[in-house]
Formats: structure tokens, sequence, C-alpha cells
């Protein structure tokens, strides 16, 4: 199940808290390991100075192990069976510590991927106007991986390292304080080294990301449209583009890794001077008799465990610096507001019967940005075909943009029945809104789930029934596998009638009270308009349906057309109302009329 967070409060224990329980296994494992790891070297010490007499035991060790018998066999029984054990503790402890992390690693990127997907389909749609494709896709995928990986490797392998370190220094510092110390004596130096690295390579890998990120808008912007570079043979040129994002992707890379290539011997070096200290004073000690054989074994098994910890530490933060990177990038897509949201208050929309109004209305895209819609106002009654044209970029599909929410006008209302749209509920709104748009998009997928889309419920009956209704049904018959056909990535295994005629079948299956169809058929040819155009008569039938047409000899049956310019409703009324008063949609008429005159010739 998916755990639901506060987007704009999610933290570290935020995303760890519904695994509680694994966590806390988890982490009574690593004690369990980090104890295993500090008793391995005991049996040893046991043997060398027991059983070789270099040194009686401590009391303790004695009463406890041996009842206060030192026979030699019964230490070295010890000290064998104590090495199975200690060796099948550590690798129970080892799983049971990398199945958890691993599990809730898995189950954290999950649940943040689930949050932030859900998050960016909320967000409006002048949010993804602005924003690249791609790098939505690498802070759901990268990004997300980054923090799954730190949970996974990072977070319970630093507290490992941490525990054993703090146990060697415990232990060491009993046996012999000053050797300690000696031991020790790198430490501050080694963690000033590492934090001064840390932030450095942080920076370096925010570059890293939001290259990563624009690469991969590249990737989904060329890719996507591969017919238009293969028509216009711009191949070259697009490898080139590539080339030069690439090569500044490797430069920002090496950056990077330049940092962690002088991190890595930098660190060695440091951890060899330590080394080269408690071999030197311990090999005098030992001299001296101030330390046993085994004391002195002891210590040089934890000086390579103890270092490796502080080894294992700095390279944690190549994998830190990663996830804190990757979190800052999904938090700010968490933190973006929707622009259109629901108000407090906002109820489900009724039944709608269809009567549209625009009260003065007047919208632009962003604030630095022009005003696309100047005080516009019109009304569009129930069951009435409306129609919208004019020059191209004067607003209308912006127009049809604000009727179901998609954005919000800066000034003036938009009402359906009378009431403010802002006071319905969105998603209930728009599920009363059939669309079929010039740009026909289906999913990768079978024709009788894309002609269901709006209504997953659908039988198979309704599916084909709609079809019908789309004059589709006859073609999707023909295909390899009739309804279960795929239909390729974005519908590109059919062609631009079938699917502008699926996309009908679409909207006819949802049966809305409101059509919205934006040039539903522009660049088809003549046949393919017919079936078009006799299918979308009868989508209309008893629906309120706004068309926009650049194409006025498919509008003349329209109850009302509205001429937009610049912004602004400059004329309306019927066909040859508008024909008569000689304005601009005569010119717009008598300029089709005498380029369909010409090209017929």
């Amino acid at each position: 199940m998916t755990a639901q967070y506060d987007r704009r409060k999610i933290t570290l224990g935020h995303l760890l808290r519904p695994y509680a329980t694994s966590l806390t296994i988890g982490f009574t494992a690593v004690m369990i390991e980090g104890a295993a790891s500090l008793a391995e070297p005991w049996p040893l010490k046991i043997v060398l100075d027991t059983v070789l007499k270099t040194r009686t035991q401590h009391g303790w060790l004695q009463q406890l192990v041996f009842s206060g018998n030192t026979d030699k066999i019964a230490a070295l029984k010890f000290a064998a069976i104590g090495v199975l054990v200690i060796a099948a503790v550590s690798a129970i402890s080892t799983y049971t510590e990398r199945y958890l992390t691993t599990s809730v690693g898995q189950y954290v990127m999950h649940d943040l991927r689930q949050t932030l997907y859900s998050h960016i389909h909320r967000l409006s749609l002048d949010y993804h106007d602005h924003k690249f494709t791609g790098d939505l896709i690498s802070r759901l995928t990268s990004d997300i991986d980054s923090i799954q990986t730190f949970i996974t490797s990072g977070l319970l392998g630093a507290l490992i390292s941490s525990l054993t370190l703090v146990g060697m220094i415990i232990i060491m510092a009993s046996l012999n304080l000053r050797f300690t110390l000696i031991a020790l004596s790198v430490g501050p130096l080694l963690f000033l080294v590492v934090f001064r690295y840390t932030r450095r390579i942080k920076v370096a890998s925010r570059e890293v990301r939001k290259k990563e990120g624009e690469m991969v808008s590249l990737f989904q912007e060329v890719l996507s449209a591969v017919r238009v570079v293969k028509a216009f043979a711009r191949e070259d040129y697009e490898q080139r583009r590539l080339e030069q994002e690439s090569r500044e992707a490797v430069g920002i890379a090496l950056r990077v890794r330049s940092l962690k290539a002088k991190l890595s011997p930098t660190v060695d070096l440091i951890v060899a001077t330590g080394t080269s200290l408690v071999l030197w004073f311990g090999g005098l000690m030992a001299l001296s008799g101030a330390l046993s054989a085994g004391s002195l074994v002891l210590f040089t098994w934890y000086l390579g465990k103890m270092y490796k910890p502080m080894r294992e530490l700095s390279k944690m933060t190549d994998a830190y610096s990663k996830a804190a990177v990757g979190y800052e990038r999904i938090q700010e897509v968490l933190e973006t507001d929707h622009r259109v949201k629901d108000i407090p208050g906002a109820r489900p929309a009724p039944q709608l019967s269809g009567a549209i109004e625009l009260d003065n209305v007047s919208f632009g895209y962003g604030r630095n940005t022009p005003v696309v819609l100047k005080q516009v106002s019109l009304v569009v009654e129930p069951g009435q075909m409306a129609a919208l044209v004019g020059p191209t970029g004067a607003g209308k599909t912006t127009i049809i943009s604000l009727i179901p929410r998609f954005y919000d006008p800066d000034a003036g209302t938009v009402k359906i029945d009378g009431s403010d749209v802002k006071l319905f509920q969105q998603k209930s709104l728009r599920q009363q809104i059939s669309f079929v748009l010039q740009e026909t998009v289906l999913f990768h997928g079978a024709v009788w789930s894309n002609i269901a889309y709006g209504k997953p419920d659908a039988s198979r009956d309704d599916i084909e029934r709609a079809a019908k209704q789309a004059n589709a049904h006859e073609f999707i018959e023909r295909l390899p596998q009739g309804y279960d056909t795929l239909v390729g990535e974005r519908g590109m295994m059919l062609s631009g009638g079938q699917r502008q005629r699926i996309a009908i079948a679409r909207a006819v299956i949802c049966n809305s009270p409101i059509l919205i169809l934006d040039e539903a058929s522009s660049g088809l040819d003549a046949l393919s308009e017919q079936l078009i155009f006799d299918a979308l008569n009868g989508l209309m039938k008893g629906k309120t349906s706004i068309i926009i047409a650049h194409k006025l000899s498919t509008i003349r049956s329209a109850d009302v057309i509205f001429v937009v310019d610049d912004g602004r409703v400059v004329e309306r009324g019927k066909h040859q109302q508008l024909l008569d008063k000689g304005g601009l949609y005569a010119e717009l008429h008598e300029f089709q009329f005498s380029a369909e005159a010409h090209a017929a010739q």
C-alpha cells in the first residue's frame, strides 16, 4: 500500500516512518552485526594470551569463559567455536539488515514516485507549458533512484560504520588509552577533509543532475518527433546538437569525478599516516612489554577495521550528495502550487445542461506575457452548436481552455448553467465535457482501451456502439486483431483519419452534455474528412458544442458564430448574417472561397 505524505513536509523521517518496524529490526541486526565485528579478533587473542601463555586473561573473561580454569584445550576449543559462532551471527545479521534496507528503499522509492507523479498530474497546465517533460522524467527516475540507493546502502551502512568505529575506540581505550589516542590522531584531519569535499561534491552534483534533466528533455523531444527529423533530413543537425549537450554534460561530470578522485587518495594517504604511527609506536610498546602479543594483534586487527569505516563514511559522501540533490529537485516540484485548484467549499458539478457564458473575461499566460483575451463576452445556449473562427493566434484555443478550467481567467467569469465554474470541483466538471482535438493523441495499447479511456468501466458493447457512431467500426474490424490491435506509441500505427475517428469514439462513449472540437478534421483527405463530419454530426446532436474551425464551409450550419481577432470577439451571428455584414468573417470567407476555387482549377 502506498504511504501518503504531506507534499510540503517530506523529510527523511516522513519517508521512513511507515516502515518503522522493518527499520527497527534492521537496526537491531546492525547492532548485532557491529558486535560480531568487534568480537571477531577476540578468539585469536584468547589463543595467543591463554594457549601460548603470553599473558593471563582479564579476570572477567577468565571467569566468564573458563570459570577460572586455565586449561589450554578448553581455551582453544572455546576460540574455535567462537570463530564459527561469530561468523554465523555476522552472516545472519548482515543478510537481515541488507534485505530489510533493500525492501525499505524499494518501497520508499515506490511511495515517493507515486506522490511526485500524482502531484505532477495535478499541477496546472501553465506549469507544464513552461517545464521540460524530460526534466520531469529525470526527477521521477534518476532523482528518486538516488534517494533509494542512499537508503539501501548508505543509511544503515553509515550507522554500521559509526557504531563499529565507536565500539572499537571504547575497547581499544579500555586496553591502552595512550595507544588508542595515537591511532585516532589522524581522525580530525580525516573528517575535516571529508566534510570539505562533501560540500564541493554536492554543488557539482547539482549541476550534473540539472544537465541530465536537459539531456533527457532533448531525447524526449527529438525521438517523439523522429518523423519530422527524417522528413527534413536533419539527422546530422540533431546529432551535432546532442554532441554539444553531451560534451557539456561530460565536462560537468568530469569535474565531479575529479573531486571524488581527489578525495579517495587523500583519505588513503591520511589513513596510511595513521597506520604508520600505530605500527611504530605499537611495535615499541610490544618490545618494552607494555603490550601483550594478543593485545598487539587485537590492536592491529582493529586498526585495519577502524580505518575501513572511516573510508566507508568518506565514500558515502557520493551517495549522500546525489540523494541530497535528488531530494532538493523533487521537493522543488512538490512545493509548486496548483495555480488552478478547487476553492474551499467547491462542490461536485450537478448534471449540466450545457449553457456556457464568458462574462468580460481577460487572460494572459503569465505575468510577463502579452494579454491573450481582452474583455471577451459570449453566450452559448444549451444544445447549440457554436463556432469560433478568426486568424491564427487570435485566442480561440484559449477561450475553450477556460471552460474546463485548464486555466482561470485573470478577470471576468466563466459560467456553466449560470454558475461560476470555480464553484465546481474540477474533476466533476471535466467529466461532463468531451474533447476532440486537432492533435489526436492515443496511448500505446489496444484500440478498445483507447476508446474507453474516458469511461474505464465501459462494456464491449458500449465500445463497439461508440465506434459505430464514430464511423470507426469497419476499419477497426479490418485490423489484424480487431479491437485488441495495439495502436503503437501515440497511435502511430494508424492513419490520421483513423486516429481521429477513435478520438471521436472516445468522446462518444462519455456521452457528455458539452462537446469541444478543436480543428477536428484538420489535415485530413476529403474522404476521411467526410467520415469525420458524418460522425461529428451524430455526436453533436442534443449537446452543447463549441467548434474551432478554420475551414468556414464546415460551420455554415452553426447556431452562432463568434469571430475572434486579437483577443476580442469582434463579430457574432449566423453564417449568412456575418456575410451580409461584410466584416472580418466575410473577408475570411472570400479569401477561402477564392483559394479553393483557384486550387480546383
